[in-house]
């Protein structure tokens, strides 16, 4: 009997971790404050319902939404219809068989919204939307960080105390990705007149706040990373199956690169991926190259690739760990911003393309790269190539964490290359190894 209970002690506590654990899926070290907010302001009453401005802000430093655009869902809690809206649309009507003359704009209880494009005729839009669901991450661009459409809603009520929030709120960017809490109830939001000689204020607001998990966005690992030096001729490429295996992918899954130029792609910026045939099989590899070495610098030469023949990455990023960040010197046709997510320890940046240069990151084929070099300046107590230090820690695409090369695979110092015939480790376990036949 006490070893059943102890035996069940056990499994009771793991479950109760495992439940723990999942509920930090969301959390990124790297951008703990990060999150999407929609905020729902009530901006007047109508006969039958009420008008209001619905804005997404994307607070997170590198994370954004791409081409094809955010989609934005919910419930109703009543039986509320859509009459109008400006700046986005519903993406199905519904049955509004039972209205007779005007015709409410989307009749579902459950309508999925998504922005208008870029072009929209100007008495269709408002102040930030048309820019096909795209917004920039808070640190590339805080002014294209933002969307907003204009709702009419009809048949719900019309006072504070008679209107319900919609519930059940869902966003993909552009697939899944987010979790989205309930609406809450907060402080009314204020909004300065145009000439800012005069302040008015939302009659009601409502705050939701969608969190990132990659788990939940995809079952695999997105890119990858591989790395080489010019003290070492070994190149380090990504680890096998690192986003899945080829051989075990279904025919037709990857293309190779000798007939990709036949291969007709699904269409550009497609959610399902077209993915030249690798060892390696991610959409996107990183290469970190050690390139120079003077006196008192030294030069890292960084390389994107895509190989994913049914996506433009526009606006892409990358966050890079390194601790020589706080020694950065120069850095060519990239952008580059500080993330201090450990206050003052500057060990991360941000890059990302210049605008109009190299911010798109083409489809497979002879365009899909873009390069950069950065120059570090050495600081003396810390720089050395031995153990890997070169390389950085960890890499991140679009927000996504990359698969990096075990450690021990680094490529090592010719003269500091582990030599297991003297490890007092290997010495050790063969002597214990010997001891043991011998008994």
């Amino acid at each position: 009997m006490d070893i059943f209970f102890s035996r069940f002690s056990v499994v009771l506590l793991v479950l109760i971790s495992w439940n723990s654990f999942t509920t930090t899926e969301a959390y990124d070290a790297l951008d703990p404050n990060g999150n999407i907010t929609i905020k729902w302001d009530i901006k007047s009453w109508t006969p039958d319902g009420y008008m209001a401005v619905v804005t997404i802000f994307n607070f997170q430093q590198y994370r954004h939404i791409e081409a094809p655009g955010w989609q934005l869902g919910w419930s109703w809690r009543q039986k509320e219809v859509i009459w109008n809206m400006v700046g986005a649309q519903a993406t199905d009507q519904g049955d509004c068989s039972k209205f007779k003359g005007n015709m409410p704009h989307c009749c579902k209880k459950t309508p999925t919204v998504v922005d208008l494009l870029p072009g929209t005729p100007y008495n269709q839009q408002i102040s930030n939307c048309c820019r096909g669901g795209v917004i920039s991450s808070w640190a590339q661009d805080p002014a294209t960080a933002i969307s907003s459409f204009q709702i009419f809603v009809g048949q719900s009520g019309t006072t504070n105390t008679t209107v319900r929030a919609p519930r059940n709120i869902t966003l993909k960017a552009p697939g899944p990705g987010y979790t989205c809490g309930p609406a809450q109830h907060v402080p009314s939001t204020k909004f300065m007149s145009p000439d800012n000689r005069r302040k008015t204020q939302a009659l009601l607001t409502w705050n939701i706040t969608c969190t990132y998990s990659q788990f939940l966005a995809r079952k695999t690992p997105t890119c990858c990373v591989s790395l080489s030096s010019f003290y070492n001729e070994t190149i380090i490429p990504c680890p096998t199956c690192s986003c899945g295996c080829r051989n075990s992918s279904l025919a037709g899954s990857c293309v190779d690169p000798k007939i990709a130029s036949v291969v007709p792609a699904l269409g550009k910026n497609n959610l399902e991926p077209l993915l030249q045939c690798t060892n390696h099989m991610c959409p996107i590899r990183i290469h970190w190259h050690v390139k120079t070495n003077y006196k008192e610098y030294w030069r890292v030469k960084v390389a994107i690739t895509n190989f994913n023949y049914n996506m433009n990455y526009s606006q892409w990023n990358l966050v890079v760990q390194h601790p020589n960040f706080d020694n950065i010197t120069q850095l060519f046709s990239f952008n580059y911003n500080p993330l201090n997510p450990y206050a003052d320890i500057n060990d991360t940046a941000m890059l990302w393309g210049i605008k109009f240069y190299n911010d798109m990151l083409s489809q497979a084929g002879p365009l899909g790269n873009v390069q950069s070099e950065i120059l570090f300046r050495k600081n003396p107590s810390k720089f050395t190539f031995e153990k890997g230090w070169a390389f950085p820690r960890r890499i991140y695409f679009n927000g996504d964490n990359c698969v990096m090369p075990p450690p021990d695979a680094y490529p090592w110092l010719p003269n500091a290359t582990p030599n297991l015939e003297t490890s007092p480790f290997i010495i050790l376990l063969i002597t214990f190894i010997s001891v043991l036949i011998l008994m």
